[in-house]
């Protein structure tokens, strides 16, 4: 890997702390990171270096891994900070300490800038790189949601491209780092036994399911800004329907497995409001930092359609909400019931399940012959922990991310064409948002959504 100098912007925000510089320290102790490098935060609160490095030792404290002596002295005298904020009129100190850890890394160190802020914030800042001489042969890493609007996405993506080129331009969605979201491919296209059966001939229904019930307390303002359909909806879940629902792609590659993924989000049908339950935790308006009348969704609930010719009719059904009763990150694959000899048998018992939480898990429920003198039908799971496989080496989402732009390899980032078409599927309801209900804190979210699922019913939940 070449010589690499990081900019973090935002480096003292939430994010940073609880993702980004935990990600940056695992990739330094299991040996990932070049062999020179620094990493410069920026933010517009006058820092020393010494502060910075007690704020990231703090985050790393907190969110782990915990800093141990060794790694730790060589990490942390790789860390700088560059106060003053940056902008087009003013690059704060930033391109004084970046002369500072080039001279340490190397003049000819790649750069490689994190924008760990709110999406405001993306426009100004990729001008002030172009406008400052630091965009050139840099990459460039964008946290979702990239753009807050389809008006929005299109403004934002014509400057990206004035300052960039797309093979410059990371927009980092973590699901799509999650062991478990890559073997949704994996396991289909390695196994004949998923892949024949991976159609609208013996699938009934696909649940994609991310129910929290964590709040936003330590994001308010962000979150308020944002809501479920932004944060979640239009970014994690919807990449994760194109994961399951892609074409088989002529390779693995990055700009196969990317067209593969694009090709499929621009046949998702435009979501129906009918079809869209949107929530409300009791109590969210209550949160400091949250106006008392707030509109703000933080539930929403969808079935959407794929018209082509592997999927159609089968709905997929996604959910995602703060304050539920159980947190999961889970897709549901559900199979449908075979034709005879047996009848009666239970709903929903053939389901293939990918747990996209931790290390991820594969688990598949089927039906097996209960031993006895009976022919009674019981419902089994098998069940295969990712992480326990032999030799396995599972890395956190962002550590893997953020190791691929090292890299250069794009194929678990989002393309503008699969974008542009992301949008315009959740169009329909941020110009007619359905109904905002309330639901209490510690349930499965509104009753309505209980409609989306029949006549069988969430598998969580239900």
């Amino acid at each position: 890997m070449p010589r690499t100098v990081f900019v973090l912007f935002g480096a003292t925000g939430d994010l940073a702390r609880r993702m980004v510089l935990p990600a940056f320290y695992t990739l330094a102790i299991e040996g990932l990171l070049p062999g020179e490098w620094a990493l410069v935060g920026n933010g517009r609160g006058d820092v020393a270096h010494e502060d910075f490095r007690r704020h990231v030792h703090d985050a790393l404290t907190e969110f782990g891994p915990a800093p141990e002596k060794g790694p730790w002295r060589d990490f942390e005298r790789r860390l700088y900070f560059a106060g003053g904020g940056f902008g087009s009129d003013s690059p704060g100190s930033l391109l004084d300490v970046l002369g500072e850890a080039r001279g340490r890394v190397g003049e000819d160190a790649q750069l490689v800038h994190y924008l760990a802020v709110p999406p405001v914030a993306f426009p100004e800042l990729t001008r002030a790189l172009g406008q400052h001489g630091l965009a050139t042969n840099a990459r460039v890493v964008y946290e979702k949601p990239f753009g807050t609007s389809p008006d929005g996405f299109r403004r934002l993506d014509r400057i990206v491209h004035k300052v960039l080129d797309e093979s410059q331009v990371f927009r980092i969605d973590h699901f799509l780092g999650k062991e478990a979201t890559q073997n949704l491919h994996v396991l289909r296209f390695a196994n004949e036994l998923f892949a024949a059966s991976w159609d609208r001939e013996h699938i009934e229904s696909v649940q994609i399911d991310v129910p929290e019930d964590l709040g936003i307390d330590d994001r308010a303002a962000f979150y308020d800004a944002t809501g479920a359909v932004l944060d979640m909806l239009v970014t994690h879940l919807f990449q994760v329907a194109a994961e399951v629902a892609m074409e088989p792609p002529a390779s693995l590659g990055a700009a196969d497995l990317q067209s593969a993924r694009e090709k499929v989000i621009r046949a998702f049908r435009p979501l129906d409001p009918a079809e869209v339950v949107l929530g409300q935790f009791a109590g969210y308006r209550d949160v400091e930092g949250i106006p008392k009348r707030s509109r703000t969704d933080t539930y929403v609930a969808g079935r959407l359609w794929i018209d082509n010719a592997r999927w159609r009719g089968v709905p997929f059904l996604l959910r995602t909400g703060k304050r539920m009763a159980e947190s999961h990150q889970r897709v549901g694959i559900v199979l449908r019931d075979p034709a005879g000899p047996l009848t009666g048998l239970p709903r929903q018992a053939n389901v293939l399940t990918f747990s996209l939480a931790g290390d991820g898990e594969i688990d598949v429920r089927l039906l097996a012959k209960k031993p006895g003198v009976e022919l009674d039908v019981e419902s089994a799971t098998v069940r295969l922990p990712l992480g326990r496989l032999p030799e396995g080496e599972p890395l956190p989402p962002y550590v893997r991310l953020i190791h691929d732009v090292l890299l250069g390899d794009r194929s678990l980032f989002t393309r503008p064409d699969g974008l542009s078409a992301a949008w315009k599927v959740v169009r329909p309801v941020l110009q007619d948002p359905p109904r905002l209900h309330r639901y209490a804190q510690g349930s499965w979210g509104p009753a309505a959504a209980r409609k989306l699922a029949a006549p069988h019913g969430w598998l969580l939940g239900d």
